[in-house]
């Protein structure tokens, strides 16, 4: 009897860890991995983002990017999606970054300076994962829409 109740209680565990182990195979973001601006610009201009994991759910978010000029930048930030100001490192434009997850596959970054609103970015990827379209919506001191402009990445292998 009690090699029974104890091979059940194997299985159950086993049936349990195996869920589990599916279920985070399943929430791995995909947007995980490094991806390159798709640009026409000749080098030395470059821009890549790297996505790494962060906590149990967020992602840190690292940008490198060199100008035509060869000037080169970087910085980073944490993220766990739930709109919530992150400090900003390395970059003089931004002081704070929010992502809230709008679905699957849309995330909004909300890029703040000051307190104020600087920039918003409508990041989507592809249904085959491998491209991001970012919609950059910028806007000045008093919170006025400047411009909007878009970028393609693609996913490095």
């Amino acid at each position: 009897m009690r090699t029974h109740i104890a091979g059940t209680i194997a299985a159950a565990l086993a049936i349990i860890l195996c869920g589990a182990a599916l279920a985070s195979a399943q929430a791995v973001n995909p947007r995980l991995g490094k991806w390159k601006l798709k640009q026409d610009a000749p080098p030395p201009a470059l821009n890549i983002m790297t996505y790494e994991p962060f906590g149990t759910s967020g992602m840190k978010v690292t940008v490198e990017s060199t100008n035509r000029e060869g000037k080169k930048s970087t910085w980073t930030y944490n993220t766990t999606f739930d709109g919530k100001d992150m400090p900003v490192s390395g970059d003089t434009r931004t002081e704070t970054t929010a992502v809230r997850k709008v679905d699957d596959r849309t995330n909004e970054i909300t890029n703040k300076r000051g307190g104020n609103v600087t920039q918003v970015i409508v990041n989507v990827l592809s249904a085959d994962g491998m491209r991001i379209d970012n919609t950059y919506k910028n806007y000045n001191e008093k919170g006025e829409l400047t411009n909007t402009t878009t970028a393609v990445y693609e996913r490095m292998r």
